[in-house]
């Protein structure tokens, strides 16, 4: 998909039919735009700041130019029309359906509604190219033999879980034609080295699976394809496959056949791969007791989910993991093995099944804490003695166990499972499939940025040189006022945790506006042609252009989902860091945007420094972290807590927080990240360790991880907040967990 649609901006910019700022602004959006220097966004909950700069941004186009006007004037009827679950099929509010074509209303759908942005692309590509290229194609395996010859090899691209060698060896059946494959990697090149030879010779085909562990070897037979052309067989063919990788030889892509073979996706295709691999023998009758059946059900059903949750990314899990069919059959062999054993007038022994499941077999390959929670949930409800039950499903009537008498029966069944899974078999929020849907459109469009012309002209003429010349000299004029140190020292000259906490954070930020400050001043006079452009001023050139952050930048201060919004965060760090300077030496901010800091988890080790000091017998070694969610505003506290910090700025992500308790969200909500209220996070002691004993939680809690950025990896870890659930709420913690709940410093 993502090549048709490249292909038909591409030819429409050509014939003049689209405008190359029209084009841009498509790619980039607002990422360009810094939220503190644009017109103020409308009062309206549904409109995020990221939507507001990708309308500003479109408003710059002349046939956008009352966008902004729009919303302010209808702007209930635009919201009304954002609410809906598929907008892209509803005419557009305000008159704008009128006088929008194809290509524009993509471009509006885009700024408004990003997770809309693909299924509203097809509709421009059939428009533009016509209704076989906004179809998908069907890998044809014999069609691509027969399009290539001796020297043109055929090189597929693995994606998780794709490998056409099956595919490969069947036609190579079919066609009765000698066939042999070799997996690369160290040492293997001597007898790929051999194969080759011998097949050249013959005219048979040859399969090198993973030549991105033995680039030198491709280099090797590339020059061979090239200059020993007479000497091959003209029936020779081969067969690569490779995952991408950044030096692979571009010589051996001009000369080949590409392509890729995604496998199938959703739960009725993994479910369907899982069971055609099975047959009647082998599994379904080989054990009598009667528990088997549905166990082996359940087993292929959360080998699939596993997988499945993999798409939804952080949400799905923090970490995606790579199961395959040697998991599934591990697990049941096992259960084939315990079965044997046990006593069939017996109950079964769940706790063993559970632990070799989720901590043995399923679970030895996660390595995440939560992760494993959430694996531990699923084969909690999952495998249970309601599962024998026949009204058991595994989510609302539309996923349940068949009966096996045969093979045949399963797969009848699994043929009248929608083709479109529903998020709430994950346990997932429905919400969750606009998020896979944004992050999709994310993909298709930073990757169609990163492969434009380094030499791309400007709508208005401006060379690159000349745009990022300019926002250079816009940054420089706003960039903060550098840090005095002997002030700084002086100021911080009492050796309290907070303080040296504090002094560490300035530190590092003014590295940060030293190496902002002399990467634009350089860039301005690389452009000038006054030095030489090296090649960090070139990386900084191209990201700044394309509205991303400079590499340089990056290694030394934090990640940001655009330019305009790591600049945004500057400004925001410094204004915190000055304010804090100017109070008085024995007092500090009432609250802290903890968002703001380098190192969160410094700024709450101080915090409970400061707590332990302050109680006689305590040690920081027996001292854990205690929160509640306050009721009250940030602007209504007046004053510091006796104890711990507030802080503020934080999001949480699969849930909202409401009168202190956690709720679900609503679908026509349209967001999945909310602001979380203020926080007082303090510290106390762990029971028996001489401090007063924790208090009993009158609710259910649901443990949730705090991350300092949306990619939930130990690196960006914080810590983790007790979050009160509802009460009266059955499943407790455990829906919590499924739903991927989390809190968030940075949403984006």
């Amino acid at each position: 998909f993502m090549f048709t649609l490249l292909l038909a901006l591409k030819i429409d910019l050509q014939a003049g039919r689209i405008k190359f700022d029209e084009f841009q602004t498509l790619i980039k959006g607002g990422a360009s735009l810094d939220v503190t220097t644009v017109p103020q966004k409308p009062p309206y909950k549904w409109l995020q700041n990221d939507t507001w700069l990708n309308l500003v941004e479109l408003s710059k186009l002349y046939q956008f130019s009352d966008i902004l006007n729009s919303l302010q004037r209808v702007g209930l009827a635009w919201e009304t029309w954002f609410k809906k679950d598929e907008p892209e099929r509803i005419d557009l509010p305000d008159g704008w359906e009128l006088h929008l074509d194809k290509f524009r209303r993509l471009l509006l759908i885009r700024s408004l509604t990003p997770a809309r942005f693909v299924k509203c692309a097809y509709d421009y590509v059939i428009n533009s190219l016509g209704l076989k290229y906004g179809e998908g194609v069907v890998l044809d395996m014999e069609k691509m033999w027969e399009e290539s010859d001796k020297c043109s090899p055929m090189i597929c691209f693995l994606s998780m879980g794709s490998d056409p060698s099956i595919q490969i060896e069947l036609l190579a059946k079919r066609k009765t034609i000698d066939y042999h494959s070799i997996s690369m990697g160290q040492g293997q090149e001597i007898h790929a080295r051999r194969l080759l030879t011998q097949a050249y010779a013959n005219g048979t085909w040859v399969l090198l699976q993973n030549c991105h562990l033995s680039l030198e070897f491709c280099e090797e037979f590339l020059l061979q394809l090239a200059e020993n052309t007479d000497g091959i067989h003209p029936d020779f063919r081969l067969w690569i496959t490779t995952e991408v990788h950044p030096k692979f030889p571009i010589g051996l892509l001009q000369i080949s056949i590409k392509y890729t073979a995604e496998p199938p996706q959703g739960i009725k295709a993994g479910l369907k791969r899982t069971f055609n691999g099975l047959t009647q023998e082998q599994q379904l009758e080989s054990n009598t007791h009667d528990k088997w059946r549905p166990l082996l059900y359940t087993v292929a059903f959360l080998h699939t989910i596993v997988q499945e949750r993999r798409k939804f990314g952080p949400l799905g899990w923090n970490i995606p993991y790579e199961y395959n069919q040697s998991d599934f059959n591990a697990t049941i062999q096992f259960i084939q093995n315990y079965l044997d054993e046990a006593d069939a007038s017996k109950p079964i022994q769940w706790k063993t099944i559970h632990y070799m499941i989720s901590e043995v077999q399923y679970g030895g390959r996660v390595t995440d804490d939560f992760d494993k929670r959430l694996l531990k949930t699923y084969v909690k409800y999952w495998f249970c003695d309601e599962m024998f039950d026949p009204n058991f499903y595994f989510e609302e009537k539309t996923y349940r166990i068949p009966k096996m008498t045969r093979i045949e029966d399963v797969c009848d069944y699994i043929d009248t499972i929608p083709n479109y899974d529903s998020v709430k078999v994950f346990g997932l929020n429905p919400l969750a499939n606009d998020r896979y849907q944004e992050d999709t459109t994310k993909k298709v469009l930073d990757t169609i940025l990163s492969i434009q012309p380094k030499e791309a002209r400007a709508g208005t003429g401006e060379t690159r040189e000349t745009v990022v010349y300019r926002i250079a000299t816009e940054t420089l004029e706003k960039l903060p006022p550098d840090y005095i140190a002997h002030e700084v020292k002086d100021r911080l000259s009492k050796l309290e945790p907070m303080n040296i906490f504090l002094r560490q954070e300035i530190d590092r930020f003014q590295r940060v506006l030293n190496i902002v400050r002399s990467t634009l001043v350089e860039l301005k006079l690389a452009i000038d042609g006054t030095i030489v452009m090296n090649e960090e001023l070139r990386d900084a050139l191209d990201r700044m252009y394309d509205a991303k952050i400079p590499n340089i930048w990056l290694k030394m201060s934090w990640e940001s989902s655009t330019l305009g919004a790591w600049f945004t965060d500057l400004h925001a760090r410094n204004e915190q860091y000055r304010s804090w300077l100017k109070l008085n030496k024995d007092t500090r901010p009432i609250a802290f945007w903890m968002t703001g800091f380098f190192n969160p988890q410094g700024f709450l080790t101080a915090m409970r420094q400061e707590v332990t000091r302050a109680n006689t017998g305590w040690s920081l070694d027996n001292v854990i972290l205690t929160n509640k969610i306050l009721r009250a505003d940030r602007e209504a506290l007046r004053e510091a807590p006796r104890e711990g910090v507030y802080v503020y700025g934080l999001y949480i992500e699969g849930a909202k927080i409401k009168s202190g308790v956690l709720e679900e969200l609503k679908a026509n909500e349209k967001v999945l990240t909310h602001p979380m209220p203020v926080i007082h996070i303090s510290a106390e002691a762990e029971p028996g360790s001489g401090g007063t004993p924790i208090r009993q939680d009158r609710r259910q809690v649901y443990y949730a991880p705090v991350y300092k950025k949306p990619r939930r990896t130990d690196r960006n870890y914080v810590c983790t907040l007790k979050l009160e659930c509802p009460l009266g709420d059955q499943t407790g913690p455990d829906v919590w967990a499924l739903r991927g709940v989390a809190v968030l410093c940075d949403s984006k």
